[in-house]
């Protein structure tokens, strides 16, 4: 007898434990390779339909003692697994030119792949056994992901990420013990207990040391920690990062990018915070005395406080609070901070408020947990300086591992915004650390650039200014034209700091590169050629992608041109391993493994069991419809996610409302498919030749086209116009919208494997097998797509997949005999 509790608890399990992989190789590693390792070890999905199909008949009447087997054997190997994974000596930066770092890959790779195998198997277990109630089953499936999507993010607010994935160990081990319980088996109630009390011992007992995570020798924190008497004071944990306190009391911190060598004093005592034990920012010693802030007038990003006097501000960013303090400085009269994670600023108005002069306090200044972007969409208010000031590594900056981050603060609607928040005269300020050839600096020039035009200004180039300094740029766009006095007060700033002007109107190639001597100013040319006539075609041939990143098409720090490749990897060992942006070569890399990987672990079984299923039309039409079906689910998913994040205004709530929305009311529409099919059914059977006869399927998928076009073209208009709304009013809002799409999107999995069950029993683990590869492939080709062409392309090509699935699909499969 089938515990759907057991199956939703192990299903949550699951689930949550990929989206905890994702923040723990985030810590312990680089984010784009977790999402790497992540998408390959999902294969463990493929791998158990391939068992399951292989040992089917053995396993029908087998179902509670290798569930209750799979579910301990996910218990263990989950935490098991990534322990052991994080051992490895893998160095995510090396790839390109370390070949054995791809051995320790594949390990990796290998490693992960158990959990994963044990908790699908509990879930192919069900479908193979009891097929009969497949609607039933993946409703409990889809239910369960939910709560496991929804509930891990909620943990990561109270628990750090060792402790839940303590918790995930023990939930699985629980659901060994429901299975038990439900199963009447002789040793039923001991084998229950015994779950039971192995939760309590992973739970509770089991030493922390076990579960320590062991962040990766290259990274900013291990480094910094081998200097004598260097130490963590704290750390603060949330689903957002894990955030390290550190002091160096014998080689102090000193980190104030964009600083002048000219600079009159060093800056103050500082400890370092690291983010994911990489990214490092400061929290500066301030004892009040605005004296002791002068260095921080030194640094490109200073400029815009001698171009307005006494502004107000808002920065977009708070991080550790120097960009506050530097306004502190410059008597800004109002200064709006708005920081992502509240946790950065508990350290600094909390934690460490005595150290850093209780800056929060103050009453000239304003704090805002909020992502940037939904902050200035929400707010009304005008300011004569909004700065972007540089919170990221220099390091993951240089070695390209930002490529695959989607933001939404440097596209040109961002920008546009930004600009009608800014006071007659005032100025946007945005820093970026410098890179050669240069790639940050001419891609927020251009994009800059459009977004005057977009606004209707026709001489953009009158109304920015380029800086560069040693290591950072600053780009200044003003809310009017620049005028000959600021274009002196720049000039005068910039020598008496040996910076170079790279652009402002009128300036000759002779004084772009004064100070910090390149053997071109590239800079210069650079932004010549984007304000020119011929500025299309310098973006094209230019040999990174400096094109402006879009809503659409978010992917500011993705630079990479194919076509530049080649050139960049015949270099990578002669210095330039840092032109190479990994973060896109490695996802047509994985993708490759996948669909490699994919292909054994699902048609090599069959040919080794016999060849007469491969070649059956049935198994094509069924390999058909659940590889397009896993495709199109997770197109849609990924499209909507990105989607709804500038309407919920902060990337955390946009994952988790509307993965959970999504697996939620797809679950009902599976648990109600049988019931819909029945009534189409009867539909047809009562008016016989009247009008098209659509089955239940391929109604499900036109209720999915039609709602995925059509919230495409709306859903800019609706949230633009529902921005007023406070946060909770938006989730409402949100679950609105997606129910409906999510309610027909749960229908066609079940519907099919349904028939699947009827006509061609044998290929039922196949079709689970097949659809969760699909499912491992979407996320990258997804990704890929959406960086080529952009978002709306994605939910256009899972409409495709869908309508193909339908036509796949269009008649019922014959059962053996027929």
């Amino acid at each position: 007898m089938i515990s759907y509790f057991a199956l939703a608890v192990i299903s949550a399990a699951t689930l949550a434990y990929e989206v905890l992989l994702v923040r723990l190789f985030a810590i312990v590693q680089w984010h784009h390779f977790a999402f790497m390792a992540i998408s390959i070890a999902l294969l463990g999905f493929g791998a158990s339909g391939t068992w399951l199909a292989i040992w089917q008949d053995w396993v029908r009447s087998r179902f509670t003692p290798i569930f209750a087997t799979s579910a301990a054997l996910f218990a263990l190997s989950a935490p098991a697994s990534f322990l052991a994974a994080q051992t490895l000596p893998f160095n995510a930066l090396a790839v390109v030119w370390d070949p054995a770092q791809l051995l320790y890959l594949l390990v990796m790779y290998l490693l992960l792949v158990v959990p994963f195998f044990c908790g699908a198997t509990c879930v192919g277990l069900a479908f193979v056994c009891y097929g009969d109630e497949i609607g039933r089953i993946y409703a409990v499936n889809l239910i369960g992901s939910a709560a496991g999507a929804l509930g891990i993010v909620s943990v990561l607010f109270v628990l750090p990420p060792s402790d839940a994935l303590r918790l995930i160990a023990a939930v699985g081990f629980i659901a060994t013990a429901l299975v038990a319980l439900n199963g009447r088996l002789v040793f039923g109630p001991a084998l229950s207990a015994g779950g039971v009390i192995l939760a309590l011992t992973v739970w509770a007992v089991l030493p922390d040391g076990w579960f320590a995570l062991r962040i990766s020798e290259y990274k900013g924190l291990p480094g910094a920690l081998k200097v004598l008497g260097t130490k963590v004071l704290s750390e603060r944990s949330g689903p957002l990062s894990l955030l390290s306190v550190v002091e160096s009391p014998s080689v102090p911190f000193r980190y104030v990018p964009g600083l002048s060598l000219n600079a009159p004093a060093a800056p103050p005592d500082q400890l370092g915070v690291f983010a994911d034990g990489g990214s490092m920012t400061a929290i500066t010693r301030f004892d009040g005395r605005h004296e002791g802030l002068a260095y921080l007038d030194y640094t490109t990003d200073a400029i815009a406080y001698h171009l307005v006097d006494r502004p107000s501000v808002l920065v977009l960013g708070a991080g550790s609070g120097s960009s506050v303090l530097q306004a502190l400085y410059h008597r800004a009269t109002r200064i709006d901070v708005v920081e992502l994670d509240p946790n950065m600023l508990r350290l600094v108005g909390e934690d460490y408020a005595e150290y850093a002069g209780d800056i929060y306090s103050r009453p000239e200044i304003r704090v805002h947990v909020a992502e940037a972007r939904g902050f200035v969409t929400s707010s009304k208010h005008q300011w004569d300086l909004v700065q972007l000031p540089l919170l990221d590594a220099f390091g993951a900056g240089a070695a390209g591992v930002h490529g695959l981050s989607e933001t939404y603060i440097y596209t040109v609607e961002a920008f546009e915004l930004y600009l009608r928040r800014l006071r007659p005269g005032g100025w946007l300020s945005i820093t970026r650390w410098l890179n050669l050839p240069p790639r940050d600096a001419l891609k927020l020039f251009a994009t800059a650039l459009e977004a005057l035009r977009r606004l209707g200004i026709e001489t953009a180039e009158q109304r920015v200014v380029l800086l560069r300094g040693l290591n950072t740029t600053t780009l200044l766009v003003k809310n009017g034209v620049v005028t000959e006095t600021e274009i002196a007060k720049a000039k005068a700033f910039s020598e008496e700091r040996s910076f170079d002007l790279c652009y402002y109107p009128g300036i000759n190639a002779n004084e772009a590169n004064r100070f910090n001597i390149l053997d071109e100013p590239y800079f210069f040319m650079g932004a010549k050629a984007l304000i020119g006539a011929e500025r299309e075609a310098f973006v094209i041939r230019y040999k990174f992608d400096i094109s402006p990143a879009t809503d659409e098409r978010p992917y500011f720090f993705d630079f990479l041109k194919w076509r530049t490749l080649p050139e960049l990897m015949a270099i990578r060992r002669a210095g330039g391993a840092g032109l190479l942006e990994l973060g896109r070569v490695i996802l047509v890399a994985t993708l490759i493994q996948a669909m490699v990987l994919s292909a054994v672990l699902i048609m090599a079984p069959l040919w080794a069991k016999g060849g007469a299923l491969v070649s059956s039309r049935q198994f094509w039409r069924v390999a058909a419809y659940f590889f397009a079906l896993g495709l199109a689910f997770l197109f849609v998913e990924i499209a909507f996610i990105q989607k709804f994040i500038l309407f919920l205004g902060h990337p955390l709530y946009a994952v988790a409302v509307v993965l959970t929305a999504f697996l939620l009311f797809a679950g009902v529409g599976s648990g109600v498919s049988s019931r819909f099919a029945e009534r189409i059914d009867a539909w047809h059977r009562a008016r016989p030749g009247r009008g098209p006869q659509l089955s239940a399927i391929q109604l499900s998928i036109v209720g999915i086209v039609a709602m995925s076009v059509l919230y495409v073209l709306i859903l800019p208009r609706v949230f633009d116009s529902l921005l007023y709304l406070t946060e909770g009013a938006k989730i409402l809002v949100s679950l609105g919208l997606i129910a409906p799409l999510a309610f027909f999107m749960g229908m066609p999995f079940p519907l099919g494997l349904s028939r699947v069950w009827l006509g061609a029993q044998p290929l039922v683990p196949w079709a689970w097998g097949v659809n969760g590869c699909a499912s491992v492939l979407s996320a990258m080709l997804a990704t890929l797509i959406a960086m080529t062409f952009g978002f709306s392309t994605v939910v256009l090509a899972a409409g495709i997949l869908y309508a193909g699935a339908a036509a796949v699909f269009h008649r019922p499969l014959k059962a053996a005999g027929e």
